[in-house]
């Protein structure tokens, strides 16, 4: 059995993987849960993986992989065939991204659904760079991770993300819009010419791009100069 705490705590965390594909920050949680601190927190995660609903992933930051839910809620939280949620593990090699071969007829039957998307280039995860490229080739995902509108694909250059789970040298899947939520992860285009990777916030009529890394400063911008390409939905990364 659960404490309400708990089973709230769980439900969260697997609402926002099934969203962005990403565990929310301790903060984040503290949030939702409404607690003072973070210590709280760190013991219902605690709590949940010693009664196996939760998985913490070693040597990868905020890293969590729920293995199950609550009786009431669904008996077991197995993927759907052939389809990871948040990150696909490629084969040992240098870190780029993960190009999967087009499948057969055949192995559609039997194995993962894949959809291509183009891949524009390189964001930056840290101090803004050049703005996204044009399309140099394509990029297989999972059916399941795309899910309606259209969607591009862009590698990390930089570690600003690193507590949201993105790290340099990943690929990122980015769902376009030009709108987004306080706390959503987007490509934001500064000044019409630097692309960034940040999570989204308003700070009164100005909007925040919040970096997940401590050593990176919140930057503020008036709401003219920043414009939302797109929001992240997934990542592919490929371990060295």
């Amino acid at each position: 059995m659960l404490t309400r705490k708990q089973q709230e705590l769980l439900l969260f965390i697997h609402e926002r993987m099934k969203e962005t594909g990403i565990p929310p920050s301790f903060d984040e949680m503290k949030d939702a849960l409404d607690l003072a601190s973070k210590s709280g927190i760190h013991r219902l995660i605690t709590a949940l993986e010693e009664r196996g609903f939760i998985r913490r992933l070693p040597n990868r930051a905020r890293a969590l992989e729920v293995i199950k839910l609550p009786d009431s809620y669904q008996t077991s939280l197995q993927p759907r065939r052939g389809f990871s949620p948040s990150v696909i593990e490629g084969s040992r090699g240098k870190p780029e991204p993960v190009a999967i071969a087009k499948p057969s007829a055949a192995a559609n039957d039997e194995g993962p659904q894949t959809g291509h998307v183009p891949m524009m280039g390189r964001i930056a995860a840290g101090v803004p760079i050049s703005a996204i490229q044009n399309n140099t080739h394509d990029v297989a995902v999972p059916i399941e991770m795309l899910g309606a509108g259209e969607h591009y694909a862009l590698e990390v250059k930089g570690d600003s993300m690193i507590e949201a789970g993105i790290f340099d040298g990943d690929t990122v899947i980015i769902r376009n819009a030009n709108t987004a939520n306080p706390g959503d992860i987007v490509v934001a285009l500064v000044d019409e010419e630097e692309a960034t990777l940040k999570r989204f916030r308003r700070k009164g009529a100005s909007i925040a791009l919040e970096a997940a890394n401590p050593e990176y400063e919140t930057r503020i911008f008036g709401p003219d100069r920043v414009k939302v390409q797109g929001k992240l939905v997934g990542l592919i990364r490929r371990y060295h």
